[in-house]
């Protein structure tokens, strides 16, 4: 967590991720109004007091759509990230681990999966069981599940014949306990940076088909949703377009940002080693013999 906090990116990730769940987390008890209150005599109040952010065209408050927004984003963002590391890890195992005839034919299956798009995935299967945020959360855990798996497999092949492995396989370590004890902790740089990737783009997905009507139910609050109804009066109120936009743009660098700076705190040859980082601080230049 030091060197975590030390880096820009990684406490810029940090901020903004934490704020997004605080946020959530007080919507869940508290909002500045209720965020379906519907008042068509205070349409579209400006920004002041009491509506710090002002009203829409129903007259409803747009900081208490943000604060009731933020659950369905953190939902999506976390729901889709679980599903696509349970289903990434598997994949990724079978596909390093097992014998070969089985190896080749996870490597055609993900070769075929990922050749799909993820978001038009998930609007066939909205179009089909209907538009939920159940939908969106499989559809997009299930598409980044594939892309982690493609990406770590070579990673869990290459660490595999590492001398520590093959020494654990020696000691009596069943395959399991090898992928769990050594594999994994030596791949999760990469893991971490898919990861965070997927649940960033898990995020402008859900936004996406909600704006499209293929994501969250009218009856939730949403990003998406909201940034859809307010684009209508883009020419009017263009304030009001801002916040939603704002709000799903600095979530999405959030996590990329993090991601980034993750990779770089858990991965040992990024790191600089202390005499390294003091040399750097008083500028004491290298000797070059």
């Amino acid at each position: 967590m030091r060197r975590l906090w030390g880096m820009s990116t990684g406490r810029f990730g940090l901020i903004v991720v934490a704020v997004v769940v605080a946020t959530a987390a007080v919507s869940l008890v508290w909002t500045p109004f209720d965020p379906q209150q519907v008042e068509i005599s205070n349409r579209w109040a400006p920004p002041g007091w009491p509506h710090l952010l002002g009203t829409d065209a129903s007259g409803r408050d747009i900081l208490s759509l943000l604060m009731a927004g933020a659950r369905t984003t953190v939902l999506v963002a976390v729901g889709s990230g679980v599903v696509a590391t349970i289903l990434g890890v598997a994949l990724a195992a079978l596909g390093a681990l097992t014998a070969r005839w089985l190896r080749e034919s996870v490597a055609v299956l993900v070769d075929i999966l990922i050749a799909f798009p993820v978001l038009v995935i998930a609007m066939m299967i909205s179009a089909v069981w209907g538009g939920s945020l159940g939908v969106v959360i499989w559809s997009v855990g299930i598409g980044f599940g594939v892309n982690i798996a493609r990406v770590t497999r070579p990673e869990l092949r290459r660490v595999l014949h590492s001398d520590f492995v093959l020494a654990g396989r020696a000691s009596g370590l069943t395959p399991a306990q090898n992928l769990v004890r050594h594999l994994l902790p030596n791949v999760a740089p990469v893991f971490i940076v898919q990861l965070s990737w997927s649940m960033a783009v898990a995020v402008l997905a859900e936004a996406g088909l909600s704006y499209l009507g293929f994501g969250a139910p009218v009856t939730e609050p949403s990003w998406g949703l909201l940034l859809a109804e307010l684009q209508q009066f883009i020419t009017v109120h263009p304030l009001s377009v801002v916040w939603p936009g704002l709000a799903i743009t600095l979530t999405v660098l959030g996590l990329n940002l993090l991601g980034d700076a993750l990779r770089e705190a858990t991965d040992p040859t990024l790191s600089r080693s202390p005499f390294a980082t003091r040399r750097a601080r008083l500028h004491i230049p290298e000797v070059v013999s």
